[in-house]
């Protein structure tokens, strides 16, 4: 299939890649145009910013947790039909955690079939540009580098130099160059970017962001440029249609200012297993909705955490729920709200309190990176087969904690001791790794399929609302 393909990459992290992606999918959809976006690697923040841009779901592309298959088979469906395919690169363009590069965002770019076009921080910089650009194109001269995009330029002088000698040394196209603007500054804190729920006048932003854009990029030039993606071959599916594990189900889901970590091909694999997500406001409804099973994602808790701790009656309802045996999954800022507190710039306030547990946010990450683990003998369902692949993300550590029970043995990273992950308590586990959706970890059908086991062995459901 011919999908037009575009990659926005850079040299190195903060170059302001997130801002242009998500300025350049805001510009072509008010044009008309419909694009797909997508983000390489795990990460929540600029997939958020990238779907209110396009006005359509972003989805992450991961060499961790995907094959190389199932990264073609997402984005070619998910880009089906639309009018340019754009993905956000992480870090620089030949970053990544393989050293010979064979997960990195230019290896994503050979995959798809994907040009790149490279945004450069050119503050501080002028004839110095050349040489960096000259090494990009002869590091990996098979890469299809399109042209480069001058980020934060000082001025018409300034301009004027670096676009002298890209033309004066390289063979590549300047496509624009955007100067520098507060209008186009997004917060920066422990986590990345500030998420658009937290950014008063988003679509206001937004609009700047595209206006800026569309008069400093040659956006006709872009959509040539991704006219030259090369074909897809789309591998089939060798996977066998299992009975779905979920029909029936009430799936609740924390979704609020505190809680929104969560990628939409999982949500969709609840809903393809027949499972309906059930949001629910943890800072303003007052209690747990009826329902079968709860997910807490990752998010920002410790910012809210004078909203969550206010909100007594749905801390109690969830305790008392869970208490009950309501089976539920939490990960990371889902995990800190079960916990007694949760303390950060020197404030603690009250939680749930399931987990005899404090949450204490650190100056520095305590987890960050890729992660495996296997599951020990008091996991209630497991994630995958043998060993999984999933990322964590956290400056929070747990404190005060007694001997407890973990679901998990870490291999590779943090997790909550650096040694294993998962507390586990009733029907709850909750840890600090994100989980992805995937064939080597179908962990949505694993939790609906324990769900619906607690289901049937406890009717009526004695976590119901009203019951005794």
């Amino acid at each position: 299939m011919s999908v037009p393909s575009l990659m926005i990459s850079a040299a190195h992290k903060s170059s302001g890649k997130s801002i242009v992606s998500s300025g350049l999918a805001a510009a072509l959809s008010q044009r008309g145009q419909t694009v797909s976006v997508f983000k390489k690697g795990p990460d929540y923040i600029d997939p958020m910013w990238l779907s209110r841009a396009a006005g359509r779901a972003a989805y992450n592309l991961d060499f961790n947790t995907m094959s190389r298959a199932e990264i073609l088979r997402l984005y070619a469906r998910k880009s089906a039909g639309c009018d340019l395919g754009l993905i956000e690169a992480n870090k620089g363009l030949f970053d990544g955690l393989d050293p010979q590069g064979k997960d990195c965002n230019a290896a994503l770019a050979h995959l798809l079939g994907a040009p790149v076009v490279l945004v450069i921080d050119a503050r501080g910089m002028t004839r110095g540009i050349a040489p960096l650009l000259q090494g990009y194109v002869h590091f990996d001269p098979d890469l299809q580098i399109a042209g480069v995009i001058l980020n934060r330029t000082g001025g018409t002088r300034h301009e004027r130099k670096l676009r002298q000698a890209i033309e004066d040394y390289t063979d590549l196209d300047v496509l624009g160059a955007i100067r520098e603007t507060p209008e186009l500054d997004i917060s920066e804190r422990h986590l990345g970017l500030t998420t658009p729920a937290e950014c008063p006048g988003v679509e206001t932003f937004l609009e700047s962001a595209a206006r800026i854009v569309a008069s400093s990029v040659d956006l006709d030039r872009i959509c040539a440029c991704a006219g030259e993606a090369r074909e897809l071959s789309v591998p089939e599916s060798g996977h066998k249609t299992h009975r779905r594990a979920g029909p029936g189900l009430r799936i609740g889901i924390a979704r609020d200012a505190a809680f929104g970590f969560y990628y939409p091909d999982d949500l969709e694999a609840f809903e393809a297993q027949g499972a309906a997500l059930v949001p629910i406001d943890m800072l303003r409804d007052a209690e747990l909705a009826d329902v079968d099973g709860l997910f807490l994602g990752g998010g920002f808790p410790e910012t809210q955490m004078s909203e969550l701790s206010a909100n007594v009656s749905m801390r109690n309802s969830v305790r008392s729920a869970l208490e009950r045996g309501l089976p539920a999954y939490a990960e990371c800022g889902g995990l800190m709200y079960l916990c007694r507190s949760i303390s950060w710039q020197g404030e603690s306030r009250p939680m749930v309190g399931f987990f005899d547990v404090d949450a204490v946010m650190q100056a520095r990450p305590q987890g960050r990176g890729y992660v495996r683990f296997s599951a020990t003998r008091n996991a209630l369902w497991s994630a995958g087969e043998g060993e999984t692949k999933a990322h964590e993300f956290h400056y929070a550590s747990l404190e005060n904690m007694g001997p407890a029970p973990f679901a998990r043995h870490v291999l590779r990273g943090r997790g909550i001791d650096g040694a294993h992950d998962g507390l586990v308590k009733s029907n709850t586990t909750a840890g600090f790794i994100h989980l992805r959706n995937a064939s080597a970890a179908p962990w949505v059908s694993r939790f609906l399929g324990f769900v619906e086991t607690c289901r049937q062995t406890k009717n009526p459901a004695p976590w119901a609302r009203g019951s005794a």
